[in-house]
């Protein structure tokens, strides 16, 4: 076995674990927020790992540079997207205020709210 099959599983491995471990996260987290936690954090970091271990076992540079786009992509949309899903829970109502340490959020728009009553 040389160096780079092991590089590339303990990628593979590392990957579908940490994806393994974000879809049971989304099942069992009691919220929005910690979902949306558990959806993009382990799940960007496990597709990372595929992703590495799919250019160093293919060995392809054609491949690497794909594989770099992809990352690439999702390292930019992940947070965003989730920013979003968090922003529209918020102001639908599916936010559990009694799980939150810290309401950033309701400070911002009271401090909105009276700079346009003044």
């Amino acid at each position: 076995m040389t160096l780079a099959q092991v590089i590339t599983s303990i990628c593979m491995i590392g990957g579908c674990s940490l994806t393994l471990v974000a879809a049971i996260g989304i099942v069992r987290f009691p919220d929005l927020l910690s979902r949306m936690h558990a959806a993009t954090k382990p799940q960007v970091l496990g597709l990372i790992l595929l992703m590495t271990g799919l250019a160093v076992g293919l060995g392809s540079s054609e491949v690497t540079w794909k594989v770099v786009l992809v990352v690439v992509f999702q390292l930019i949309t992940a947070p965003v997207a989730a920013h979003m899903v968090a922003r529209a829970g918020y102001r639908t109502g599916k936010i559990r205020s009694d799980l939150l340490m810290a309401d950033e959020f309701t400070e911002d728009l009271d401090r909105a709210q009276s700079r346009e009553d003044s």
